[in-house]
């Protein structure tokens, strides 16, 4: 609301920003295609009906997500009733945010809303912050070799403290549910909140004035007013009455087994459609593992099945029984055996063109898009893929005597460069885009003699004959080098880094071995290995720890 603020500083006697009747600020940060713009329109659009003077103001943020767009708005009411201290016949008005002298704050994510606290937009003398919890991860996030992501109950309670009034929500959904955009539940949510001198009815008819998706406006709005309107006291209820049936109270350990072997009992009767008729009498083995492990082995059969067949699943759940039968607590929490049967999983289904290739021609996936796009049964969609091959990509598939031989090729690899340098641009929707890679994608049988899958296989069974020596003596370090598999993600160069990092992280482990901190200090080295992309904060951590900064083996890909 408004407020008449005095027109002197008690200092000095001079004039402030607030002599007299002092505009309500509101600042908008959205991104792209989310309405920023137009709810901003919208504002003014009421407070102007309303009889305000209003205006307002954009600054455009920075693509692919590293910020939004700032839409600033001030309103100012009628001279007629509140005239100006100064006499003008009309009020200057700002045209971007000041810290500290914004009344609403609408954030369209859960990040933007963090960007206005940091920025000082929201105090909690005064700023009524709109927020909706869900998240589009920045380029920071996405760009981490870890988990990058930042943690929205920590964002959620900054908020909170740096705000007047915190208003947060699933806007997104609730916008997503009635098919229309983000902007109108948050004008909803503005209208909702109460922060504005106008009737549900103004807010209302500022959609129907602006003539577009109306209906589906009204109804995110609608959405949007119920979820910050003050929730109403409910009466307090009776606490219920605790009745004893004399039934022996069940551990918190004993029901985590029972629904370990319920959800193994089930995988292993499963209809087709879930596990697959070939993967049934896989997962009834799973049983006989320890009971902590059972969902994330079920897990793995399943992704190692649908990446290669049958015996690929079986040599998955061989290797998980070889790290059950060496883990010192397998009857207990079986950390070892539960670390081993994820990132085998993981290793096992690395991503290659093949896999990429399926991935991109499953009818979930195009239907998903479909559905993504709003597009009606009428409609003609097109699925466009920007591709960057290179050559390492290329030989990877290949027969593995060939891929060797044209991997050491100089020629073959400038050639591959000259083609694909400016990038490949592949309609998977085409006849001749489906056929290539849907061509790709039945490649599968080959795999097993690629030159990649040699490597990988390679390197899964030394890297298990390392954790399988370690756990009889420190299983804490033996699950710290299985968890060291966490640094090979990606591809390209990505997954070239992650490489290097993982060959160090080994010799490391294995210079480690017999000291008290080994596992605390390869936890630190394997976060160091994902603090950046060129591996200096590992050599640096490395070098400090006294630790050799070269493999002791050569790089399993040259």
């Amino acid at each position: 609301m408004p407020t008449v603020m005095p027109a002197t500083t008690p200092a000095t006697g001079e004039a402030t920003w607030y002599a007299g009747q002092r505009p309500i600020t509101i600042a908008v940060l959205a991104m792209g295609g989310e309405g920023g713009g137009v709810l901003a329109d919208w504002i003014v659009a009421v407070a102007e009906r309303a009889g305000y003077f209003a205006q307002t103001t954009s600054v455009a943020g920075v693509a692919q997500r590293t910020g939004a767009t700032v839409y600033y708005a001030e309103l100012y009411p009628p001279l007629t009733e509140t005239p100006d201290a100064a006499g003008r016949p009309e009020p200057v008005l700002g045209v971007f945010p000041a810290p500290g002298e914004v009344d609403v704050v609408v954030a369209s994510e859960l990040m933007e809303c963090g960007r206005a606290v940091q920025r000082g937009f929201a105090t909690p003398d005064r700023t009524t912050l709109i927020t909706s919890t869900h998240r589009v991860y920045s380029i920071d996030e996405k760009m981490h070799l870890g988990d990058g992501r930042v943690d929205s109950a920590e964002l959620l309670a900054a908020a909170g403290r740096a705000a007047k009034r915190l208003v947060a929500a699933d806007f997104a959904a609730i916008a997503e549910e009635h098919r229309s955009v983000i902007s109108a539940a948050l004008f909803g949510a503005v209208a909702g909140s109460g922060t504005l001198p106008f009737p549900r009815e103004a807010f209302e008819q500022a959609i129907r004035d602006a003539g577009k998706g109306v209906e589906a406006s009204l109804a995110a709005f609608a959405g949007g007013f119920a979820a910050a309107a003050p929730p109403v006291p409910e009466k307090p209820r009776r606490a219920p009455v605790e009745i004893s049936i004399g039934v022996r109270p069940v551990s918190v350990e004993e029901r985590k087994e029972r629904e370990e072997a319920r959800r193994a009992e089930i995988a292993a009767t499963a209809p087709e459609s879930l596990v697959g008729p070939d993967l049934r009498p896989l997962a009834r083995e799973v049983a006989d593992l320890p009971a902590p492990a059972r969902s994330t082995v079920l897990h793995g059969l399943v992704r190692t099945g649908l990446y290669q067949d049958l015996d690929y699943a079986r040599r998955y759940l061989d290797r998980v029984r070889t790290v059950a039968a060496a883990d010192p607590d397998a009857a207990g929490s079986a950390r070892l055996t539960t670390a081993a049967a994820r990132h085998l999983a993981l290793w096992m289904c690395y991503q290659d063109t093949i896999a990429v290739a399926l991935q991109k021609t499953r009818t979930r996936r195009l239907e998903r898009v479909r559905t993504e796009a709003r597009a009606t049964p009428a409609q003609v969609t097109q699925v466009r893929e920007y591709l960057h091959p290179q050559s390492e990509e290329i030989t990877d598939t290949l027969p593995y005597r060939l891929g060797g031989l044209l991997r050491r090729s100089t020629a073959f690899t400038r050639a591959v460069d000259r083609v694909t340098r400016e990038g490949m641009i592949l309609n998977t929707t085409s006849v001749t885009g489906y056929t290539m890679l849907s061509t790709m994608a039945r490649m599968r049988p080959l795999r097993p003699r690629s030159l990649r899958f040699v490597h990988e296989q390679t390197a899964i069974e030394e890297w298990l004959a390392l954790v399988l020596a370690v756990a009889a003596d420190d299983a804490e370090l033996a699950v710290e080098i299985v968890e060291c598999q966490g640094v090979l993600k990606g591809y390209g160069a990505t997954y070239a880094h992650g490489d290097d990092s993982f060959a160090l992280l080994v010799t490391a482990a294995r210079a480690l071995r017999g000291r008290a901190d080994a596992a605390t200090e390869l936890a630190r080295l394997r976060s160091a290995a994902l603090a950046d992309e060129d591996g200096a904060a590992l050599r640096t951590r490395l070098a400090g720890a006294g630790l050799p900064t070269t493999p002791d083996t050569p790089k399993r890909k040259s």
